[in-house]
């Protein structure tokens, strides 16, 4: 303890803030042992960027993820000695289409990007944490029938996350159920279809050995729990799943940024082993070289939680 799987640098992602050094001292400062740096992979149609990115080309968008894996790898083994740092990258699932590009990313990039926070940001490859509004035109681009259009979305939601783990096997599940940004309280089990959809994702997930990020980002979108609401965190306890800690911070400002609410999140909802990742010898179900250890131990009274409280 403590670790985060999931953050992001002003430098490489532009609606972020600083640079990825300053995110890494951050965490150091803040006391972190593991800590990984989890660009987002490219975009590979002028359609899918975004506003902030007006005047930017996926070719940008390519070099400047490259640019990315080499400062990362660089400032590995700078700090080396006093964090560590692990690289890898945050998916990018807009249309089925996108796996092709990703695999071959990845095998280009073997042994250089080291893991995968396995995440769905949009839905018919319209972005849906990006503004109410846009996350509205996804929902209603779902069904003809506004009565449908909720439940439709969140299948299609979870189907694409299937989808995504299916090919990939991210070693990280990233914000399981970002599909309810805008509508936290929103009951996924009053929809029977969608709830076997969780349910298998969920499973599926576990089966192989992923880990589900408890996913503090939440906390300052408005949540009143972390990413997964307690509903789906039942439901991975109850198959066996295992958790992992992530702040999905954007700059130094963020790192560990709600870390104490997200303590107090897991032991409320009786999260009694916490887990991270590490490097192995030997490939994992995705052919990457990372493995997960438990954390020794009862992880809540580690010495990092006294000094989070009064960390400003």
């Amino acid at each position: 303890m403590p670790h985060s799987h999931h953050s992001h640098s002003g430098q490489f992602c532009k609606h972020a803030k600083g640079t990825l050094e300053e995110v890494i001292l951050e965490a150091i400062r803040q006391g972190f042992r593991v800590f990984g740096l989890t660009e987002h992979v490219p975009r590979y149609r002028i359609t899918d960027l975004y506003p902030e990115e007006d005047g930017l080309s996926p070719q940008d968008l390519a070099l400047q993820f490259s640019n990315f894996i080499d400062e990362a790898h660089r400032l590995q083994e700078v700090y080396s000695d006093q964090i560590t740092l692990l690289i890898g990258l945050e998916t990018e699932y807009i249309l089925p289409a996108d796996i092709h590009p990703l695999k071959s990313l990845l095998q280009s990039q073997r042994r250089r990007i080291e893991y995968i926070v396995g995440s769905t940001h949009h839905v018919n490859g319209i972005p849906i944490d990006f503004d109410l509004e846009t996350y509205q035109r996804a929902v209603a681009s779902c069904s003809s029938d506004p009565s449908k259009q909720l439940e439709a979305y969140l299948c299609a939601y979870f189907d694409a996350q299937y989808d995504l783990m299916n090919h990939l096997h991210p070693e990280i599940i990233g914000h399981f159920d970002l599909c309810r940004l805008y509508t936290p309280d929103l009951s996924l089990e009053k929809y029977p279809t969608v709830w076997e959809k969780v349910i298998r994702n969920i499973q599926f997930a576990s089966d192989y050995g992923a880990l589900f990020e408890l996913n503090a980002a939440a906390f300052r979108k408005g949540w009143s729990t972390a990413y997964p609401g307690e509903d789906v965190v039942a439901v991975i306890k109850e198959h066996g799943g295992r958790f992992a800690l992530s702040d999905d911070s954007h700059g130094p400002h963020a790192v560990g940024l709600n870390y104490p609410r997200l303590l107090e999140y897991a032991c409320t909802v009786g999260i009694k082993e916490m887990w991270y990742l590490e490097r192995s010898q030997e490939p994992n179900i995705g052919g990457r070289f990372v493995g997960s250890r438990k954390v020794a131990g009862n992880w809540w009274e580690d010495s990092f939680w006294s000094k989070a409280n009064n960390i400003s």
